[in-house]
């Protein structure tokens, strides 16, 4: 049935109590019945200003627009203000933001990229409204209530090879249908995987990114480059499907920076290890059932994959983030692991874990500058509806002046990894462990302080709204709350810089001189 049109004229005459319309957007909503429901009082409907008037500038300065589409209000509307179409809508399934620097440039019409294709451009449309569609609403909802990621999303992200693809290019997408065909696994490569990474973070969930299995992505390349041909046939398989669950055990409460200070040991009885010892801040630790654990053995740091049995338990920590991503303190009590479970050479540990160090870092760097341009349109956006003193923000010097520090952070930090995710497309993996670690440690490094400071920034543009865990500055308080989080995990933003230097300088040419 045609909603039925109305004039401004006949809006106006339904301004008194128990009688009140008000126009938004075009469209005609009949509050008589919701003044008393009002979570701001009545007498804001009331207010001269709104009753019988079009109230979407004032709507729009206290609520988001996924307000105005939930049920309960959605059926409040009664029709549309004649030749007056709607303008505000929310992005459809796939679709690109219209908002300056809300997406990198090369998807920007006009722009041109000398990194991606059109292929690149058609995986990400397919990836972003897979996401929306199937992914993000369970996101949203697991960020708030602190609960796993259901198994139904989980096995949706699985048909699709998700779980694969955030695993970069390689064997273990071998004859597998990726985002529903929309990429060969021969041509699947890092701006591929990317785009997921990118995509996964535009939800303003940080706890659900780790949430999403991000144990796997860090926790299963040691089997799929270390372990034994039968370890991996049995466990790769049922972790990509995601019928089970690996968790990466290495840091503790005596150890984190520093990996060699661990005392979680493991001791030689035969055919089998005995483990004993803790973990500590393990991502996705409260559901894993198998833990690629750092040990301290009689020759030297040793990765050992541990299933979980009754003599391994996890406890949950309390972090800034949700408990959806899973993060634990893990205690293993004297636990029998086969010797065949070994992930590489016993003692030889180090370069076992060392290995996809420059893989974590620079997929922590793809989500957080997502998850920065997200911080960038919340900006953009807020400071354009914002009246204050009867001007939007922007016409504030000095909000235009933070909005243009963060469009420049982001901008840099893509550009950045952008040329690095070229070389690693174009360098073999030895090339890759040599020339762009300190690459990596520096970009990591940089994007982390930015978004500190977007932090800051965006908090001070929002003002009052970004302290709030709902409502108008959600997005801004989750990234204000968690953005730290990158700054340590995969390694201290301190440490990473050093490293970064201390790279650079073992290749400054001896005959160098002012």
């Amino acid at each position: 049935m045609a909603a039925k049109e109305y004039t401004a004229e006949e809006v106006a005459k339904h301004n008194k109590e128990g009688d009140l319309w008000v126009i938004m957007d075009g469209k005609v909503y009949n509050l008589s019945r919701f003044v008393d429901l009002h979570p701001g009082g009545s007498n804001v409907l009331f207010a001269e200003s709104i009753a019988g008037k079009d109230a979407t500038q004032a709507f729009f300065g206290l609520h988001r627009l996924e307000v105005l589409q939930r049920p309960q209000y959605a059926r409040l509307q009664i029709g549309t203000i004649r030749d007056e179409e709607s303008v505000i809508k929310a992005p459809a399934p796939g679709e690109l933001s219209r908002v300056p620097y809300a997406e990198p440039t090369w998807l920007v019409s006009g722009f041109k990229s000398p990194y991606y294709t059109e292929g690149h451009r058609k995986f990400q449309t397919a990836t972003r409204t897979f996401f929306m569609v199937v992914v993000g609403p369970e996101m949203i909802k697991c960020e708030e209530n602190g609960q796993r990621i259901s198994q139904e999303v989980v096995d949706k992200m699985s048909e699709v090879n998700v779980i694969a693809m955030r695993l970069g290019p390689g064997k273990h997408l071998q004859g597998r249908t990726l985002m529903n065909g929309t990429v060969k696994p021969e041509e699947f490569d890092y701006f591929h995987e990317a785009i997921v990474h990118a995509e996964l973070a535009r939800f303003g969930s940080r706890g659900a990114i780790e949430g999403l299995l991000a144990g796997a992505v860090i926790g299963l390349p040691p089997v799929l480059n270390y372990g034994s041909p039968e370890l991996q046939a049995r466990i790769v398989p049922e972790v990509l499907s995601g019928k089970k669950y690996v968790a990466l055990a290495i840091s503790e409460a005596f150890a984190g920076s520093d990996v060699s200070g661990i005392q979680t040991t493991a001791v030689r009885d035969g055919d089998f290890w005995v483990v004993t010892g803790t973990k500590k801040w393990i991502t996705n630790g409260t559901f894993a059932d198998y833990f690629t654990t750092g040990c301290k053995t009689e020759t030297g740091f040793t990765v050992i994959l541990i299933e979980r049995d009754d003599n391994v338990s996890t406890k949950a920590i309390k972090t800034s983030y949700s408990s959806v991503a899973g993060t634990a303190y893990v205690t293993f009590d004297k636990v029998r692991v086969p010797v065949g479970n070994t992930l590489g050479e016993i003692g030889n540990g180090m370069s076992v874990i060392l290995s996809n160090f420059n893989h974590e870092r620079w997929m922590g760097m793809c989500a957080g500058l997502s998850a920065q341009r997200v911080v960038v349109e919340e900006c953009m956006k807020w400071a354009s509806q914002r009246i204050v003193f009867g001007k939007p923000l922007t016409s504030q010097a000095v909000i235009r002046a933070k909005l243009a520090a963060m469009i420049s952070r982001v901008e840099a930090g893509q550009n950045w990894l952008e040329n690095i995710t070229f070389q690693m497309n174009n360098m073999s993996y030895a090339e890759t462990s040599s020339k762009l670690a300190g690459p990596i440690a520096l970009l990591k490094q940089f994007v982390t302080r930015s978004g500190e400071q977007t932090a800051k920034d965006s908090t001070q543009i929002f003002g009052g709204r970004a302290l709030t865990v709902t409502g108008m500055g959600k997005v801004i308080e989750n990234f204000h709350r968690t953005s730290a989080f990158d700054a340590i995990l995969a390694g201290a933003e301190d440490v990473m810089a050093d490293l970064g230097v201390r790279q650079a300088m073992k290749k400054m040419p001896s005959t160098a001189r002012l």
